[in-house]
């Protein structure tokens, strides 16, 4: 993948992930706390992938895109370690959510959520921009 493609890619997750975590906000009107969840992780998934792959680092699943985010960004201090720890706390709640029996999220999980995320994804433009 040449540069401005890796650059348009990474464009193109970034807004997806600002365009997913604005879905949140309606979800939250509609009490829709697992959907929110699963919105939530989605937002930082799309962000820390456009920033593997504007790295020229892939990944083939969702746990490997976080041990590649923990490996060449988090461990290394280009993120904090609070916003590892959130990616991976999000990553285990959208699968229990998405997964699991009997799990459901409630209004404050979900507002507990929604800040980390949001700072998550302006760390990543950070970095890239």
């Amino acid at each position: 993948m040449t540069e401005p493609e890796k650059k348009d890619l990474l464009n193109y997750r970034l807004t997806r992930a600002k365009e997913t975590i604005e879905e949140v906000d309606i979800l939250i009107e509609n009490k829709l706390w697992n959907t929110a969840v699963n919105r939530l992780y989605y937002a930082c998934f799309y962000a820390v992938s456009g920033l593997l792959v504007y790295n020229s680092l892939n990944a083939q699943t969702h746990a490997g895109v976080r041990q590649m985010f923990g490996l060449h960004f988090v461990k290394t201090g280009l993120i904090d370690k609070s916003l590892g720890k959130f990616y991976t706390d999000i990553f285990d709640k959208r699968q229990s959510g998405d997964y699991d029996d009997f799990i459901s999220y409630t209004k404050d999980d979900v507002i507990d959520l929604l800040e980390p995320a949001k700072h998550l994804i302006k760390a990543i433009e950070k970095i890239v921009y």
